[in-house]
């Protein structure tokens, strides 16, 4: 691939073990890195907002970061393309491709949420087990080989579900668990499709991420994701919900999750899920 030459001729030939994806207001954990290349997107082809001077949406950054995380030799892309911007599900594709063409075998993937839960709060952190594709957008449509037919059970790895809980005990904060419904945006949800996203099971709801984590299997990535709540769903509670409250409250997620990035990024698994590759998924992975 193209981008994978361009970022090859800037960095060297060493592998990069995984890559993180920010939400809005997130773009603070990539000062997280250290010894650092910085590549905008608009130099990448097929990344957000290639031969343009922004990606697009306020609150995420528009550059490529690689540089070393603790001991871990890392990819930080600063912001995604959602499927409400061009109404292309697949749009992180090109992007997420180039990461394991670069070596990467894991991928953190990060938002900002509203939560459906009232034990889920705004400023707390969840970490997603199970999505619902409530947009029902799937980013493999057009996929002509068998890879298409992703098995999405334990698509959010559970081993690493299992270290980040441990690891936020000892940061000093409790890390929920639950199921995020993805949401085309880019309006807001109503109060109804609230009550109905609650009575599907849904923890949480947001407009990104499930695309990237059915592409990311499809990849043979192991995948994790964790949610900024940001607010509580239309109806949930007394506040005007708007995209700068989002930005505003995810500074507050940010803080927590650059602490439990830089911890987790020092104890994920190396190596590739058992499945990569093989384009229909096994069951699990670990």
């Amino acid at each position: 691939m193209r981008a994978t030459r361009i970022i090859r001729s800037e960095i060297g030939d060493e592998k990069i073990e995984a890559a993180i994806v920010l939400g809005s207001g997130l773009s603070s954990i990539a000062g997280l890195l250290s010894e650092k290349t910085v590549l905008p997107y608009s130099e990448l082809p097929g990344f957000p907002g290639f031969g343009r001077s922004s990606a697009g949406v306020s609150g995420h950054g528009s550059d490529l970061l690689i540089g070393r995380l603790g001991g871990r030799h890392v990819a930080i892309l600063s912001g995604r393309e959602h499927y409400y911007e061009h109404g292309n599900a697949d749009a992180m594709r090109p992007a997420l491709e180039t990461m394991h063409d670069l070596g990467a075998t894991t991928l953190f993937l990060t938002n900002s949420a509203g939560s459906l839960d009232e034990q889920v709060r705004p400023g707390d952190l969840m970490l997603i087990r199970d999505h619902i594709n409530y947009a029902g957008i799937n980013p493999l449509i057009g996929e002509a080989t068998d890879r298409r037919f992703v098995n999405m059970v334990d698509a959010y790895d559970p081993a690493l579900r299992e270290i980040s809980i441990s690891l936020a005990t000892k940061l000093g904060f409790t890390l929920k668990q639950g199921v995020y419904l993805w949401y085309s945006g880019p309006s807001f949800e109503t109060v109804a499709e609230i009550r109905m996203a609650i009575a599907l099971g849904a923890n949480s709801v947001g407009m990104s991420t499930a695309p990237e984590v059915i592409i990311a299997r499809m990849l043979g990535f192991r995948v994790w994701a964790c949610s900024g709540i940001t607010n509580m769903g239309a109806g949930l509670a007394d506040e005007e919900i708007s995209h700068d409250q989002t930005r505003n409250v995810a500074a507050i997620c940010a803080r927590k999750f650059e602490k439990l990035l830089f911890a987790l990024v020092q104890q994920f698994p190396s190596g590739p899920s058992a499945a990569q590759g093989s384009g229909e998924l096994a069951a699990g992975s670990s």
